[in-house]
C-alpha cells in the first residue's frame, strides 16, 4: 500500500517554516503568476526501516519548498512536492518512479536514501528519461553503474567519506581494523573502499562481517571479532541498531575493547544518551552535518536549523525527545536549490526540455555555502553526476556529539573513470 501527498505551502505554512533571515519575503504570501506549478515528484521511504529517515527528508524538503516559495519560486513557478511512499523496497520504489513519472506528472523526481532502493529504482528513471536526483551517499552513482538520468548533487558518496577520513583513523585510534556492515550496497560500498584506503595508512582490515539487514539480534557474530582488533568500523543501519550497539556493550562488558568508529547511520534519529548507549562513550562517529551545533557555526546553519525546525541538539524543537537524521537531511534542502539553479540556468519549461535540464545540471561546478548549503561548500563533478565537500568526525562526550575533526573538500576528491556525459539519452 503506498501514500501520496501533495505539498503546496499555504502563507500560513510558510510563516511556521520560516527560518530567521530566509523567508521574510513570505509576508505578504506571494502571488503566483499565470505559469503552471513546477511539480517534484519525491520518492520517500515513509514505511519500512527507512521510515525515520523518510519523516524528516519530508519535513526537510517540506521546509526547503516554503523557502523558495516565499522568495518567488523556480524561474517564477510554484514549487509543489508530491510525496509517494516506496515503502524502503526496491521493487516498490521502481513502481513508485514511474507512478511519479506518468500519472502524477511530475517534471522530474528526487528521493531516496537506502541504497538498494536506488538501485532498483534508477533503471526504470533512465527508461522513462526523466531526472531522478537521489539524496543517498552510496557510491552506485559516482562508480558509474547507473544511467545518465541520475544525479547525486546534496550530499557525499561514502566512498569519498572513506578516502577523508581514513588517515584520521589510522593516525588517532589504530590501524588493525574488523568492519561490521549490512549486506547490501551501502554496506558493500564501506566493504569495498575501506580496506584500501585504510592500507594506505599503513593499516590493514584484518576481518570483515557481512550482516543481513533484516537481522535482529547479533549476538551470533560478535564472537568473530578478532582479538586483537584495535578499531572496530561499524556502519550497521535500521531498526535494530539498538539492539546491536546493546549487546555490543554486553559482549565486551567493562573489560578492554577496540576502540570504536562509526558511521552515524547507525544512530540517525536515536538520542547518543539513550539508556543502554554507555558503551558508546568516547566512542567516534562520521557525520555529513553535525547534528549537536557547533560553537562556529554561522547564520546560515541558524537560519536551516530554524527552518527545518530543529534545536541545537538536533531534535525537533516541538519535542526534545525526536532526533532528526541531522547528518542526511541536509541533502533534501540542497538538492532542491541545485534543482532551482539548473532549471532557471537552462530554461526549461516542460518535460519535453528534460534532457536540456540534465546537460545544465552537468554544467555546474562550484556550490558555495550559503543558505542554499548550510552543511558547507560543494563542488559537482558533472561527469561523475556526484557532489564532493568536507567530512565531519564527532566523539560521544557526556551522550553528546562533539565535532572534534573537519576535512577539507580536497581530501574527498577521488579520480575513476565515470563519465555520464559520454552516455546517450
Amino acid at each position: 500500500m503506498t501514500t501520496t501527498s501533495l505539498f503546496t505551502p499555504s502563507r500560513r505554512r510558510l510563516l511556521q517554516t520560516a527560518g530567521a533571515g530566509l523567508l521574510t519575503s513570505a509576508m505578504p504570501s506571494y502571488v503566483w503568476g499565470q505559469a503552471a506549478p513546477l511539480k517534484i515528484g519525491f520518492q520517500l521511504h515513509r514505511t519500512g526501516i527507512g521510515a525515520s529517515y523518510g519523516r524528516w527528508y519530508e519535513r526537510t524538503t517540506t521546509a526547503a519548498a516554503a523557502a523558495i516559495n516565499a522568495a518567488g519560486g523556480i524561474a517564477g513557478r510554484e514549487v509543489q512536492i508530491h510525496y509517494e511512499d516506496d515503502a524502503t523496497d526496491p521493487k516498490r520504489g521502481a513502481e513508485v518512479v514511474e507512478k511519479l513519472a506518468g500519472p502524477a506528472g511530475c517534471d522530474l523526481i528526487m528521493g531516496t536514501l537506502f541504497s538498494h532502493v536506488v538501485m532498483g529504482s534508477a533503471p526504470r528513471a533512465g527508461e522513462l528519461k526523466i531526472p531522478y536526483l537521489v539524496c543517498s551517499e552510496g557510491y552506485h552513482v559516482a562508480s558509474g553503474a547507473l544511467n545518465r538520468w541520475v544525479l547525486q548533487p546534496g550530499i557525499t558518496d561514502v566512498r569519498q567519506q572513506i578516502s577523508a577520513m581514513a588517515p584520521w583513523v589510522a593516525e588517532n585510534l589504530g590501524k588493525k581494523v574488523t568492519m561490521i556492515y549490512p549486506d547490501y550496497a551501502f554496506g558493500h560500498d564501506h566493504r569495498d573502499h575501506f580496506p584500501a584506503a585504510i592500507e594506505a595508512q599503513g593499516g590493514e582490515v584484518i576481518a570483515q562481517i557481512a550482516i543481513p539487514p533484516t537481522e535482529t539480534s547479533f549476538t551470533r557474530y560478535l564472537p568473530q571479532i578478532p582479538a586483537d582488533t584495535e578499531v572496530l568500523y561499524h556502519v550497521m543501519v535500521g531498526p535494530a541498531v539498538l539492539t546491536f550497539v546493546k549487546e555490543l556493550g554486553e559482549f565486551y562488558g567493562s573489560g578492554a575493547k577496540p576502540a570504536l568508529f562509526g558511521f552515524i547511520d547507525s544512530l540517525e534519529a536515536v538520542d547518543t544518551a539513550s539508556p543502554g548507549l554507555e558503551f558508546l562513550e568516547g566512542s567516534h562517529f562520521w557525520e555529513g552535518h553535525c547534528r549537536a551545533k557547533p560553537a562556529d557555526a554561522g547564520a546560515d546553519e541558524t537560519a536551516y536549523r530554524a527552518a527545518v525546525g530543529v534545536d541545537d541538539n538536533g531534535c525537533s524543537v516541538s519535542d526534545a525527545k525526536d532526533v532528526s537524521t541531522y547528518a542526511h537531511m541536509f541533502s533534501c534542502w540542497e538538492t532542491l536549490y541545485f534543482i532551482k539553479e539548473a532549471i532557471e540556468t537552462s530554461g526549461y519549461s516542460s518535460p519535453a526540455d528534460r534532457q536540456k535540464l540534465v546537460e545544465a545540471m552537468e554544467a555546474i561546478t562550484d556550490l558555495p555555502a550559503g543558505p542554499e548549503r548550510p552543511q558547507g561548500a560543494m563542488v559537482f563533478d558533472g561527469k561523475k553526476h556526484q557532489a564532493f565537500g568536507v567530512q565531519n568526525i564527532s566523539k560521544v562526550e557526556g551522550g553528546k556529539l562533539v565535532r572534534v575533526h573537519q576535512t577539507t573538500l580536497e581530501e574527498s576528491l577521488y579520480d575513476n573513470a565515470t563519465d555520464y556525459t559520454a552516455l546517450s539519452f
